[in-house]
């Protein structure tokens, strides 16, 4: 056995090798290939050699053809079929199949011409094209039409004439075929050069038998009479003024009869009603069903599994990261339907794919809602404890007179109930609100009230009727800036606290304190980020931006100095009125 595996390698080294030398010298084998068949032709089909040399022309032209690669093996279809070629032309050789021969090999070098991109290449096959039309109607067709007109010296002049096509195409430059372009060949362009062939022929003959004219005038006519006709279907299918036969055979080509138009437009309905994949899923693929091709689809989707119609043995299947899908076709499945149901089966997995990732979207969306409004009611809460606790120690106070301490307790603790219970309903319900305005005189007296005891300086209130101001933005902020303010007096009990309101021409509120300016490092991300707090949480300042910027105003860290650290929260109001500027 082992002799024989080693005879089997080397036959294929040697057939690999052959294949790389006529592809570095196509030229070569082109020119013997045609000599060799120009050789037969002219001897005619009764002389022995002839079928000799047409075995021989065989031969090369497998090493020519663009269909096989010498690494592939020869099924027995194919071996069948070169097989039946040669005995053909060992048995049955007559000028028909000739003529067939020559045909078929001007549609092979024709569907090659306008595959290659170097010049020389192209102008090679041009010159190999107008040598076999040339032998075709001068020494073949001349042998099976109803009266042969062919002079004898026009035969002889073209029996050694023809050949100086041989020395044309040897003295072109030479270009080395690419690897990839030997399988290169338009298979339409192909079949439809052989087809225009054969019309030329059989007109010719036909021409011949019903007008009784000669050969020569009969191929003329034919000749001209069938480019007319391709000179009338080029412009019949691509007009200048657009439109013409070519748009309807595209269409009818992308169609393929089938209605994906109803189809397509159900999907795109689905995807903007239904917001459930799964629901989304099944919809489709019950859409998919109605399609006359489809006789049936199955699909796996994560844990969930579900199938429609029947099974075929023709099916189509696309798998992504997501789905898994399987059209079964009710017909055999050609290259153009696989295509379709594949590109089909792909839309629809892109379109899940869609909804998979707004459903994350809509759950992140809510996620990020519930944990910004724990962390605006977390900061809320510590603001009020705060308070609270003020409110502890002013009660904790010997000195203080009770009817003083009395109304002080009534005027803060409404207030501190009224903002606890706004922070719960907040807290049920997370999701950004609107929760009215307020007057800006009136916000600012409460605001003055509830931090009456903390030794903050507030300006003069502001005309009443000035602007209303958005009352948990200003709250929120508020509340914010005063705080941190104040929690600079644990380190520094001689730090000032100022607070000012301006209503025109737009509402500017400010908190300014006399401390230690924030650190380089630390303000360029204080109201971008949250930020590393040892005294709370590091996201108040953060989350009374982005609420800020939610409500059209800014705020900014508008000064940052030692002893002048001023926050500026600033926007427009519509329907503000003119107002006294308040400076602190």
């Amino acid at each position: 056995m082992q002799p024989a595996i080693l005879d089997e390698a080397a036959f294929a080294r040697l057939a690999n090798a052959a294949w790389g030398l006529s592809q570095r010298y196509w030229r070569l084998v082109v020119i013997a290939m045609l000599l060799l068949l120009h050789v037969a032709v002219f001897r005619g089909v009764a002389d022995p050699w002839a079928r000799g040399l047409l075995l021989a022309h065989l031969g090369l032209l497998l090493l020519w053809q663009p269909f096989l690669r010498a690494e592939q093996r020869v099924s027995p279809t194919q071996g069948f079929a070169l097989s039946l070629v040669a005995m053909l032309v060992m048995l049955y050789l007559s000028w028909w199949v000739l003529a067939l021969w020559v045909v078929v090999i001007a549609g092979l070098v024709g569907g090659k011409v306008y595959q290659h991109d170097t010049p020389w290449q192209r102008r090679c096959y041009l010159v190999v094209l107008a040598y076999l039309l040339a032998l075709l109607a001068i020494a073949v067709l001349p042998e099976i039409a109803p009266r042969r007109e062919i002079d004898a010296e026009i035969r002889a002049a073209a029996e050694y004439t023809l050949p100086l096509a041989f020395v044309l195409i040897a003295l072109f430059p030479a270009e080395a075929e690419r690897v990839e372009s030997a399988q290169m060949i338009d298979f339409f362009y192909s079949v439809f050069l052989m087809l225009l062939l054969m019309v030329v022929i059989l007109g010719s003959f036909t021409w011949m038998t019903l007008t009784g004219g000669g050969y020569l005038h009969a191929l003329t006519a034919t000749v001209l009479m069938t480019g007319a006709a391709i000179l009338l279907i080029a412009l019949s299918w691509n007009p200048r003024g657009g439109g013409g036969l070519g748009v309807f055979f595209a269409r009818y080509l992308f169609s393929i009869g089938l209605p994906v138009e109803r189809w397509l437009q159900l999907l795109a309905e689905l995807s903007q009603i239904e917001a459930r994949p799964s629901h989304f899923l099944e919809e489709a693929v019950g859409a998919l069903c109605t399609l006359p091709s489809v006789a049936g689809v199955a699909w796996h989707a994560g844990e969930r599994r579900g199938e429609r119609g029947a099974r075929t043995p023709q099916a189509v299947e696309f798998v992504n990261d997501e789905l898994a899908l399987t059209i079964y076709s009710r017909y055999r499945l050609g290259p153009a339907l696989q295509w379709h149901l594949r590109l089909l089966g792909q839309l629809l997995g892109e379109f899940y794919v869609a909804k998979l990732r707004e459903e994350k979207l809509r759950e992140a969306s809510y996620l990020q809602a519930v944990h910004e409004t724990g962390a605006r009611t977390t900061h809320d809460i510590k603001n009020l404890l705060q308070s609270l606790n003020v409110l502890c120690s002013l009660a904790g106070e010997e000195t203080r007179e009770p009817a003083q301490l009395s109304a002080l307790l009534r005027r803060q603790l409404p207030a501190v109930a009224q903002r606890l219970a706004q922070t719960l309903e907040r807290l049920q319900r997370p999701v950004a609100a609107d929760e009215g305005d307020i007057d800006a005189a009136a916000w600012w007296d409460s605001l003055a009230r509830q931090y009456q005891g903390e030794k903050v300086v507030f300006a003069p209130a502001p005309a009443p009727g000035a602007a209303r101001l958005p009352r948990a933005l200003f709250e929120s902020v508020a509340d914010n800036l005063l705080r941190n303010a104040l929690a600079k007096r644990t380190a520094d009990a001689g730090i000032e606290v100022r607070a000012a309101l301006q209503a025109s021409p737009q509402v500017r509120f400010r908190v300014c304190d006399s401390g230690a300016a924030v650190p380089e490092g630390l303000a360029g991300d204080l109201l971008q980020a949250p930020v590393h707090s040892e005294r709370g949480l590091g996201i108040g300042l953060y989350q009374a931006a982005r609420q800020a910027d939610a409500a059209g105003f800014q705020l900014v860290l508008e000064s940052n100095r030692e002893g002048e650290v001023c926050f500026t929260l600033e926007g427009k109001i519509q329907g503000s009125t003119p107002a006294d500027t308040m400076r602190p």
